[in-house]
């Protein structure tokens, strides 16, 4: 089985609590419906660290420009604080031409708003930390006021859903089954023990 890429997008100001569910879960193996189908590789607009907005600095694996979709499965764009400025407009670019190869992008918080600019909300359903956020484009007649909307392969949230957004990631992805996802999502959000147990035999089933 080959292994497929998720990119994950690393940026200065980038926002610590937005992708940890996502890079975890997709990089690990115990709860995956096929195990070994993918693995996560991150990016940044060149290879020199970042900080993100804890202060914790960032070693990107690759540079933008050496991004590969032949092996790609999915560009993964947090948020942070350098999007509205229109500095991190490249990785929009990218995004666009991952929707032009027909393979999905996830981006939560401020990161939405490259989304927009490249017009790839344009004719999609989504969301963001709230609409006046997103500028003026061409798509915000199609703007949900939801934790977090996937349609047609985007995948947005707002910055305090990362939660729900990494279900959506992980259920585009189909990285756990359906009733391991549904486990997966209860458990970290009620963390209880019958919430566990239920995550367990999901796999065990």
């Amino acid at each position: 089985m080959t292994t497929q890429t998720v990119y994950l997008v690393l940026a200065d100001t980038l926002a610590d609590w937005e992708y940890g569910h996502v890079a975890a879960q997709v990089n690990m193996q115990q709860f995956q419906a096929r195990p070994g189908r993918y693995e996560i590789r991150t990016v940044g607009l060149t290879t020199d660290p970042i900080r993100t907005l804890g202060g914790v600095r960032m070693l990107p694996d690759i540079a933008l420009d050496d991004v590969s979709l032949d092996d790609a499965a999915m560009l993964v764009l947090p948020g942070g604080d350098g999007w509205e400025s229109g500095s991190l407009a490249a990785f929009g670019k990218l995004a666009r031409r991952f929707r032009e190869a027909g393979k999905p992008v996830a981006a939560i918080c401020g990161a939405t708003v490259a989304l927009a600019a490249e017009g790839l909300l344009d004719d999609v359903a989504h969301t963001s930390n709230f609409l006046e956020g997103l500028g003026s484009y061409g798509g915000a007649a199609l703007y949900r006021d939801e934790r977090v909307v996937r349609d047609q392969g985007v995948i947005t949230a707002g910055g305090a859903s990362a939660l729900e957004w990494a279900r959506e990631v992980l259920a585009e992805l189909e990285a756990l089954s359906p009733q391991t996802l549904q486990a997966w999502y209860e458990f970290n959000r009620d963390d209880t023990v019958e919430a566990f147990g239920k995550l367990v035999a999901s796999v065990q089933d």
